[in-house]
């Protein structure tokens, strides 16, 4: 399994395919599909998350110290 979950598969069509975790994050197509396998070989899971929207945001510890979060 890949460090972060995500792993990519190209159909003979041509669509690229992103799963996270083994579940289909995202399908790519036609131009957008040749875009993200020109840019995927520079750092594929950094690339993977961003294209599919699941990346840190930087809001992650200030939600963990929220009240609601605190278990109380």
């Amino acid at each position: 399994m890949p460090a972060h979950g995500f792993d990519y598969e190209i159909a003979p069509s041509g669509e690229v395919v992103i799963t996270h975790h083994g579940r289909r994050a995202t399908t790519l197509r036609g131009e957008r599909a040749a875009e993200f396998l020109a840019e995927v070989e520079d750092d594929p899971q950094g690339v993977m998350a961003r294209w599919t929207g699941n990346y840190k945001r930087g809001n992650e510890r200030t939600a963990r110290q929220h009240p609601r979060n605190q278990g109380r």
